[in-house]
């Protein structure tokens, strides 16, 4: 049903995890993608046409990024997926947070996508779409996590405010996932903690990327067009936000 057949989309944090899964998505519903990588080089799939490798925490590193991708994908974006980011494993309460470690959390997960978004919104086409992925921490708060927490609060204050900046042209919407099923987790899930975890969800699982990369593909798709600005919620019931 969903059909991205001549689209160019560009989505960032793709080696693994959600960005991976995205990706695959998009491909098969049609769309040519470009991913993005830092550490981790995604494995070869049907259909992704590029490979970009490069730190978007810098103002050029995300410049030189995404125009390595418009390159590849002839000069202009309709579908924008940023998804990257880091979750510190660690419980730090603020008053022990060293500057390295807010820096770092602030650059991956705030200034990269201001970044991204700088260098890639000129070339998005009339007609196309923006998703960014925030969290639930982002929304209620997470204690130990602050740095966290904050940056993807802003990413959703970013949505907001980019979906009325862009409108009417371009729509901007923002996936706020709970716990997923990533290496990024995997330290918490560890000798029970999944389980644990698990309990607290209503609908008792913590979610695959897959379940995730879903309501992406259907943001970008001609079936949300007239959406923006909105927060779509994937984390199984555990955050009922209005």
């Amino acid at each position: 049903m969903i059909d991205l057949k001549g689209k160019r989309a560009f989505v960032t944090g793709g080696g693994r995890g959600i960005g991976r899964a995205t990706a695959l998505l998009l491909a098969r519903a049609g769309a040519q993608v470009a991913v993005g990588y830092r550490s981790r080089k995604p494995a070869a799939a049907a259909h992704v046409t590029a490979t970009v490798r490069g730190d978007l925490g810098t103002p050029t590193g995300a410049a030189k990024a995404v125009a390595e991708a418009l390159r590849a994908l002839g000069g202009s974006l309709d579908i924008l997926v940023i998804n990257h980011g880091v979750w510190p494993a660690d419980d730090v309460p603020v008053a022990r947070m060293t500057d390295e470690q807010w820096e770092s959390t602030r650059r991956a997960n705030l200034d990269a996508v201001i970044y991204v978004c700088r260098a890639a919104i000129p070339s998005i086409t009339v007609g196309g779409t923006i998703v960014l992925v925030a969290s639930t921490a982002g929304q209620r708060g997470e204690a130990f996590h602050t740095d966290y927490a904050a940056t993807k609060g802003a990413v959703i204050s970013i949505t907001k405010s980019l979906a009325v900046e862009l409108a009417p042209k371009v729509t901007v919407n923002c996936v706020a996932p709970g716990w997923v099923d990533t290496e990024m987790s995997a330290k918490t899930y560890a000798g029970g903690g999944r389980e644990a975890i698990e309990k607290t969800i209503p609908l008792r699982r913590v979610a695959s990327a897959e379940d995730v990369a879903g309501p992406i593909l259907f943001l970008c798709s001609p079936l949300a067009r007239h959406m923006t600005g909105e927060i779509l919620n994937v984390n199984g019931g555990s955050v009922l936000c209005g």
